[in-house]
């Protein structure tokens, strides 16, 4: 494998490696860009295949982040790091080591939950280095109602118990991720089908985890017609038990004729092979790095699909985490920030319709351009 002639590499300025034989450890942590301050994304933990297809990702995801944290004007860099492993074997043992190879950075690098780790995972990581966000939030210190757009009161516009973790500074970003997804597929089905709200709106969610559910129960509570799909028979039977949703098998949940597909699994699900199978006509969902290439972004363009770019809606939980790692902030503060998703959602979707170019590319334009300019006060 050479790292450095590897397609996905686009210029990281770090790739770390490390191991540890007593606890099982096996890690790579990506760091794409500094420009704008330490890099920041979570920490992954998935049974991959082989070393290529960690490092693939860890890259991937690390640029992800840099393109996240730009466009979300937040003072970071972009990172990732994945821990090759069954999440369900994880020990304090391997995140404490985990927590070293972070600490070992010197805060370059600053980590948070992702796919298959936890905020109690970030606890154990945090016992070992301060280079950590995401962490258990205890009380509601800095509480304020989180009303969705449109008037009413919060207490009748939030699911009852989504309310508050989406009230609190920190904790688990899932919920503020899916609070400013359900923001954002509000902004493309307002641009593309012409409606104001999601009530009767056809959507099928791929994927029911720390974001997938939060968000269904969001869409659910403003009337929106669920198909949902996840590899977990429990986490189906809950949201629709729930919420009324339909189930759909998980091969063909992306397929379904509806009106919106929220992926809110893993990446690389929009491809040469499925994007000519999509019957929506808006892709607007949490998962990172969907477009398996950037050239699937012109694809969606041509089949008339509006692509709501990943690591802009997506954005809410590195908000969160953000805000919490630097302190001074309050919830009224990183509500009004998750608030300019659709805000910077609708600037991309304008753009690209005046340019006719693909939502994905302008919004790469753009976070490259923010990058460019953190280059420049770096150097000067």
């Amino acid at each position: 494998m050479d790292l450095f002639e590897m397609r996905d590499f686009d210029g990281h300025e770090q790739v770390v490696f490390g191991f540890d034989a007593a606890s099982g450890l096996r890690a790579v942590i990506a760091i794409h860009s500094t420009v704008l301050g330490p890099s920041a994304g979570g920490c992954r933990m998935w049974p991959y295949a082989g070393l290529s297809d960690a490092v693939s990702d860890a890259l991937r995801l690390s640029r992800g982040m840099s393109y996240k944290n730009a466009m979300a004007e937040l003072p970071f860099g972009g990172g990732k790091a994945v821990i090759v492993g069954d999440s369900r074997e994880k020990t304090r043992q391997r995140m404490e080591a985990f927590g070293r190879l972070v600490d070992s950075l010197g805060g370059r690098y600053i980590t948070a939950e992702d796919v298959g780790t936890t905020t109690r995972d970030m606890e154990q990581v945090a016992c070992v280095t301060p280079f950590v966000t995401g962490l258990p939030r205890h009380g509601m210190d800095g509480a304020v109602p989180l009303a969705l757009p449109g008037g009413s009161a919060p207490d009748s516009d939030i699911p009852s118990g989504l309310g508050d973790s989406l009230m609190q500074v920190g904790g688990d970003p899932g919920p503020k991720t899916a609070f400013g997804v359900f923001l954002g597929l509000k902004a493309a089905v307002r641009v593309r089908l012409g409606r104001a709200s999601v009530e009767g709106i056809r959507i099928a969610v791929q994927g029911l985890g720390g974001v997938g559910y939060p968000l269904c129960r969001l869409l659910a509570a403003e009337g929106a017609l669920l198909r949902v799909a996840d590899a977990r028979a429990a986490a189906v039977q809950r949201v629709c038990q729930e919420l009324g949703a339909q189930e759909v098998a998980a091969e063909s949940i992306l397929f379904e004729d509806v009106d919106v597909v929220a992926p809110c699994a893993l990446g690389a699900v929009l491809d040469a092979h499925s994007i000519p199978r999509l019957r929506a006509r808006v892709v607007a969902g949490a998962a990172n790095n969907q477009l398996a290439r950037d050239e699937d972004g012109e694809a969606l363009m041509r089949a008339g699909i509006l692509y709501a770019p990943d690591y802009v809606i997506n954005a809410g939980g590195i908000i969160s985490v953000a805000h919490e790692y630097q302190g001074g902030t309050n919830a009224a503060q990183v509500r009004a920030e998750i608030e300019k998703i659709p805000v910077r959602l609708t600037e991309i979707f304008e753009r690209a319709r005046r340019e006719s170019r693909p939502t994905s590319s302008v919004a790469d334009h753009m976070a490259r351009d923010r990058l460019a300019m953190g280059t420049r006060r770096k150097v000067a």
